[in-house]
Parts: C-alpha cells; sequence; structure tokens
C-alpha cells in the first residue's frame, strides 16, 4: 500500500504541478481582463445573493445555490490548506493565497454564466454545469473531430466529477470529523461514523432542495462562528496584528524576510504553495460549484454569475486570509509554536483562546466537513445523472423503449449512487485514507481540465453576455 501511495503522490504532484497552476492562474488573469475586472461588481453580487427573482426558472433561491456550493467549498482546506501553505511556503503564501481568491472571482463568474447559460429543463429540473456547457456550447455547433472531442470532453468531466466525489467529497471530510471527533472528545470513530451517515441520508435522499435548505442554515452559522474565532485570536494577539501584515506582505516577494525557521527560500516556492492552496481551497476552475448554480432561480446567466462569484470572495478572500493572519500573528506572538506541522498551526493558534479555543476549531471542523458532504454528493449525483442520460439516449436509438422506463431507470440509479455515497461517508470515517487523499487530488485536477477549456473557448459567449444585461445596465432584464 505505501508503494501504491508513493506513486499516487508522485502523480498528483505531477497533475498539480506548474503547468496546472499556470492554466488555472492563467484563465483567472485572462477572465479578469477580458471582463473588465469583475471584481468591482462584488458589492453589487452581494445584494443580488440576498434577494430573489420571484418566478424565475429554477429549482432554489439564489441564495440557496450560493452557500450549496459554500457548503462544499468551505471545508479543511480552508483550515488545515492554509496552514499547511505557511508551513511550506512561509508567511508569503498567504499574500498569494490571497490574491488568488481576489482573481478566482472571474472564472467563478463566467463559470456561473455559462452555467445558466446552457442549462436544460429535465422532468421539472434545471440540470447544468461544465458538462452541459461543453456539449451545447461547443459540441453542438462543431462538426467532425471537433464534436467528437468536445463530446468526449463532457462525458470526461461528469465521469471525473462522479469519481472525486468519493474522494474530496465522502470520504476524505469524514475521516477529518471522526479524527477530530476522536482527538478532541474521545468519540470512537465507527459511532462518528453512524452519526454521519445518518445525517447525510436524511438531508441528501431529499434531492438539491433539501440540501439547499440545510446548507442555507448551515453554511452562514459555521462560517461566521469560525470567523469569531478568528476575529478573538486576532485580539489577543493585537500587537502582532499589523506586524503579522508586513511580514505577509514583505515575505510574499522576500521570503527570507521571515526568518525564525519559516519555509520558503524563494518567491516561486511562497507563490507555488500559495496558489496552489487558494486554488484548491476556492475551487475556482474546478468546475463544481455551476452544477448547483444552474439550478437557481434566475432572470438571466449574469445575475446568477456575479452571485456565484461571491463563494470565492467569502471562502478565499475573507476566511482563508483571516485563518492565514491568525496563524502568523499567533506564530510571532508566541515562538515556541513549531512552524514546521500545517495542521497542527492553526489547532495551536486557537488553543490561545482560553477554555472555549479548541472546542471552537472543532466545531468549525466538523461542520466544514460535514456541509462539504452534502455539496458534494449533489455534484456527484448530477455528474451520474449526466452519463446515465447519455447512455439512455445512445441505447434507445432504433428500439421501442419509453421515456416513463428512462426516468425509472435514472431514479433508480440516482438511488443507487446515494447508497453508495453513504456507504463511502461511513468508510471514510473508520479507516486510513492517505491513498484517497492523492486519488482525491488527482480526480480534482481532472476536473478543472475540460472546465477550464470551456471557459476559454466560450469566453466570447461570457463576454457578450456581460455585455447584454451588466454593461448595458440590464441586470433586472428577463433571459430571452
Amino acid at each position: 500500500m505505501d508503494f501504491i501511495n508513493d506513486i499516487l503522490t508522485e502523480v498528483s504532484g505531477w497533475v498539480w504541478g506548474p503547468p496546472m497552476l499556470l492554466l488555472l492562474l492563467g484563465t483567472h488573469i485572462f477572465l479578469t481582463i477580458r471582463l473588465r475586472l469583475p471584481q468591482k461588481h462584488l458589492l453589487m453580487a452581494i445584494r443580488l445573493s440576498l434577494s430573489k427573482d420571484k418566478g424565475a426558472s429554477g429549482e432554489v433561491s439564489q441564495f440557496g445555490a450560493l452557500t450549496t456550493a459554500l457548503a462544499a467549498t468551505i471545508g479543511t482546506g480552508n483550515i488545515v490548506g492554509v496552514g499547511t501553505a505557511i508551513a511550506l511556503g512561509g508567511p508569503g503564501a498567504v499574500f498569494w493565497c490571497w490574491i488568488t481568491g481576489v482573481l478566482g472571482i472571474a472564472t467563478k463568474y463566467g463559470e456561473g454564466l455559462l452555467a445558466v447559460k446552457y442549462r436544460v429543463s429535465s422532468n421539472g429540473r434545471m440540470l447544468g454545469g461544465p458538462m452541459y456547457a461543453i456539449e451545447n456550447g461547443l459540441a453542438k455547433p462543431a462538426k467532425g473531430a471537433k464534436r467528437k472531442f468536445w463530446k468526449f470532453m463532457a462525458v470526461a468531466f461528469a465521469v471525473f466529477t462522479a469519481i472525486a466525489t468519493f474522494g474530496i467529497g465522502s470520504t476524505v471530510q469524514a475521516n477529518a470529523i471522526s479524527t477530530m471527533s476522536s482527538e478532541v472528545y474521545g468519540i470512537s470513530p465507527i459511532v462518528v461514523g453512524g452519526i454521519i451517515t445518518i445525517f447525510a441520508a436524511a438531508v441528501i435522499m431529499g434531492g438539491v432542495k433539501s440540501i439547499a435548505r440545510c446548507c442555507g442554515t448551515l453554511v452562514p452559522l459555521m462560517a461566521g462562528f469560525y470567523i469569531l474565532g478568528c476575529i478573538t485570536v486576532l485580539c489577543i494577539n493585537s500587537s502582532h496584528v499589523w506586524p503579522a501584515l508586513k511580514l505577509i506582505m514583505e515575505s510574499a516577494f522576500n521570503p527570507e524576510a521571515a526568518g525564525g525557521g519559516f519555509a520558503g527560500a524563494s518567491i516561486m516556492i511562497a507563490a507555488r504553495y500559495g496558489i496552489a492552496r487558494g486554488l484548491f481551497s476556492n475551487e475556482s476552475g474546478l468546475g463544481s460549484a455551476p452544477i448547483v448554480a444552474a439550478s437557481a432561480q434566475t432572470k438571466n446567466p449574469v445575475r446568477q454569475a456575479l452571485v456565484s462569484s461571491t463563494g470565492t470572495f467569502w471562502d478565499t478572500v475573507v476566511i482563508c486570509a483571516l485563518t492565514g493572519i491568525t496563524i502568523v500573528s499567533s506564530i510571532l506572538a508566541y515562538p515556541e509554536i513549531s512552524v514546521n506541522d500545517g495542521g497542527e498551526l492553526t489547532k495551536m493558534a486557537f488553543s490561545k483562546i482560553p477554555y472555549i479555543g479548541e472546542p471552537i476549531l472543532a466545531l468549525g471542523t466538523l461542520t466544514f466537513a460535514f456541509s462539504t458532504i452534502l455539496g458534494w454528493g449533489l455534484y456527484g449525483e448530477r455528474g451520474l445523472e449526466y452519463l446515465s442520460e447519455k447512455w439512455f439516449r445512445h441505447h434507445k436509438r432504433g428500439k421501442n423503449v419509453s421515456e416513463e422506463y428512462y426516468r425509472i431507470r435514472q431514479r433508480n440509479a440516482t438511488n443507487a449512487y446515494r447508497v453508495v455515497f453513504l456507504i463511502t461517508v461511513y468508510l471514510g470515517a473508520v479507516v486510513s485514507l492517505d491513498v484517497v487523499w492523492n486519488l482525491a487530488d488527482i480526480f480534482n485536477a481532472l476536473m478543472a481540465i475540460p472546465n477550464l477549456l470551456c471557459l476559454l473557448f466560450l469566453s466570447n459567449v461570457i463576454v457578450e453576455e456581460t455585455r447584454k444585461y451588466l454593461w448595458s445596465g440590464n441586470l433586472d432584464k428577463e433571459e430571452e
């Protein structure tokens, strides 16, 4: 098993190497420029996320779609991931993580726009995401080899999504919950696994509306509670907050300025780990969030695109940045804290809050991980639905098969997928997951490739829709 894990570690390092980081960051920068700095519309986007487009097509509110996407996005990467970036890349990694989030707002905007633009109605539901955008926006207009290529990329994205769900979406998150529960409260992983599975089943079996309702309540509470914890630590370390900010900025461009045992011998190392953790945390470019964005009740694609873009802001620009400043200020305040273990850095920072520090961190980890299970459960389900529909259409040709027969088969496949997903949730809580972590990283990278190509090749569509509704002042106009 160690040999297999070593191989997967190498593969994971390769797929998330400089080419992938360049493609992701390059897409962020490209769309930021082409869309005339969409980040400047952030306040308007936040306002839209709290409103409802009554009467518009969709299954859930814009806020419900946003919180469901945030549920899947805000996870252990915001806590452990930032600590790991600091341990490996020095305090300057916090700056690069933050700047990646700022630029990633443009990519998340583009993903949300395409999701609504190319979504389809199926049996009373709105289905969308990169697989539908690739098929309807790129494959259908193309001919010959190009058409086949884009059809393959659409199917590939759905396959990678369905597989990645069992890693980053179920087993990894359940393991984080059981590990935290065991370390802090001494509860057996077997018991924790059973509880997680029961609660997840109660929500997931209800479909997208049930998940959206749960996330609409859970996400604001869990994020607010965690942010309050970070602010408390910063108040305790008040005399070290400004020095921490200065150190983060200085070491982003001169890592040697960090000193004191911090890692990071070059700007490249600080940037590499900061960018990688920022991208992994906010999922801008991964293609996951657009799947739920397509279900939103919205007047036009641009309104939901703006709402979707706020997800990256909350995840990285706010939560990851707060985590980073909290950790660096704690290291300056308490030099005895070791900077070698990223997973322990956040824990040590919160331990400085008397009595309630570790419980706050534990609760944050538990709720972040559980909400990620809910969000990714939906992503995997929609990926499977796309694949099952393609399979049915292919095998229906020339056969007398009713549409109702297809619906029954698809419903059975969806329920079977949910059961398997819940089984992996339980298994994740009770087994070691080194191999699964690496598999999750690999399939996440494979998801990103078709999605990023879609964004780049459909960038003209994104610009045209933005000009039609946003730049022309027609944001309240219904989609034609």
